[in-house]
């Protein structure tokens, strides 16, 4: 089930990052540590009663002058309007309501979004007089928070959570392989959907996402069903999307959540640039089968070493994604093309891999009795046993005698002997280190 996007919105320098990582939290602290993971995120995954959701921060922006200014915060908002199912508008108590603000609200209140005013630097809720001011923007009760102090980030969220659409479960079988393709503008994402449609001549029909305005085409290929979600279809406003690709990323969000396996789009003839590995990150956080997908190769002037050249500089890029398979093609002339939908079926099982606990333990203590794990301050970290207690991805929880002295490179280790054994090619891998209590 895909998760709705509350969008953080305003004109710039209103604290909108620092709401964006209260919301968020540590999560993505989770491969902080994880050499090649990009660091400058743009959206993260919350939860607050009860319901998940997906944010986004359209801040970020670095502006040149008054005009430009003016010119971001339309994008911004635009962006925001577009693709989020509540926005969440952010002023300054401080700095009192802005021409600036008065732009952004009044491009929100034709767009009929449910939108949530959040006034920012509020340090003194006894004074709440510079909060009234923004009842005149015509959006309701504004809310009163304290980015800095953390202030009001409960009632802001209460807020924004109760406007959310009701959710509606997805309307494809469990046999069905939802493939989402992803990839910065111009990789050619458009041109390989209509290539894989074009080869099997067998679609099904056109289903418009239900309130996800993404183009969803289901079709078959040796007895096998799929789903196509196509995130290529920024047809509406083209201008700011191509100007402003790094926002551009809340369509192909919305798709990642609802897939299984992601095709991860990069352009042959140009290489890799800094922007695919934020769309990779995506993918790898959100815990999905992923393929490198390398288009526009019969554009690129190769010799017999030049696959593997372009092989080892995707490896090294990705190092956080070294399990994802890389498949070379042309979309336009159909150049290897049929040999990624094998690909595809065979992450896609690698995803939804489980593995016997007997099975699973046994590969684990084999691997401790090659290399103990280590020492620190005199303790010595003991494994007791470990399940699979998820598919995907597979999450596998080891239990221990103190979750503390686990190391990172002890668990990449542990890791790397359980892929040895099971293969879970194409798919994240999730360790979690428990204690194990004395009633275990």
């Amino acid at each position: 089930m895909a998760r709705p996007v509350i969008a953080i919105v305003g004109r710039p320098n209103v604290g909108k990052s620092t709401i964006f990582n209260r919301v968020i939290g540590d999560r993505l602290a989770i491969v902080e540590d994880k050499p090649g993971v990009t660091r400058d995120r743009i959206y993260g995954t919350g939860e607050w009663n009860g319901r998940a959701f997906s944010i986004v921060d359209t801040g970020g922006i670095e502006i040149d002058g008054e005009d430009e200014i003016m010119k971001s915060v339309r994008m911004q908002a635009e962006l925001a309007v577009e693709e989020a199912d509540v926005i969440i508008f952010m002023v300054d108590a401080k700095a009192g309501m802005t021409h600036a603000d008065d732009e952004v609200a009044q491009m929100l209140f034709r767009s009929r979004k449910p939108i949530v005013v959040a006034v920012n630097k509020v340090d003194n809720f006894n004074r709440m007089d510079d909060v009234y001011e923004f009842y005149g923007l015509g959006f309701g009760t504004p809310v009163a928070i304290s980015g800095s102090h953390g202030m009001g980030i409960g009632d802001l969220l209460d807020a924004a959570v109760e406007k959310l659409p009701e959710q509606v479960d997805e309307e494809y079988d469990e046999d069905v392989i939802r493939v989402a393709l992803i990839g910065r503008p111009n990789v050619g994402k458009s041109s390989l959907v209509n290539a894989i449609l074009g080869e099997e001549r067998v679609i099904v029909s056109d289903v418009a996402g239900t309130t996800r305005d993404a183009i969803d085409t289901p079709f078959e290929k040796d007895g096998q069903r799929y789903v196509l979600i196509d995130t290529a279809g920024m047809r509406k406003r083209g201008k700011v999307y191509e100007s402003t690709e790094k926002y551009s990323v809340m369509r192909s969000l919305k798709a990642i959540e609802r897939a299984d396996v992601v095709l991860i789009l990069i352009n042959g003839e140009e290489g890799i640039i800094e922007q695919d590995k934020h769309i990779a990150g995506y993918a790898h956080e959100a815990g999905k089968a992923s393929i490198f997908v390398v288009n526009k190769w019969d554009a690129v002037e190769r010799d017999e070493k030049t696959m593997i050249h372009f092989t080892q500089d995707v490896r090294d890029h990705f190092l956080f994604m070294h399990y994802a398979p890389i498949a070379f093609l042309s979309a336009k002339t159909k150049q290897r093309l049929h040999k990624l939908l094998p690909i595809v079926n065979h992450v896609s099982e690698q995803h939804a891999l489980r593995i016997q606990t007997h099975v699973l333990n046994d590969v684990i203590s084999d691997a401790v009795a090659i290399n103990p794990p280590p020492t620190d301050k005199g303790k010595r970290l003991r494994i007791n046993y470990a399940t699979q207690v998820a598919t995907k991805p597979p999450t596998i929880v080891i239990f221990v005698n103190d979750p503390e002295i686990m190391h990172f490179s002890y668990e990449r280790y542990l890791e790397n002997k359980i892929r040895a054994a099971f293969n879970f090619e194409g798919t994240p891998v999730r360790l979690f280190t428990r204690r194990k209590s004395d009633s275990d």
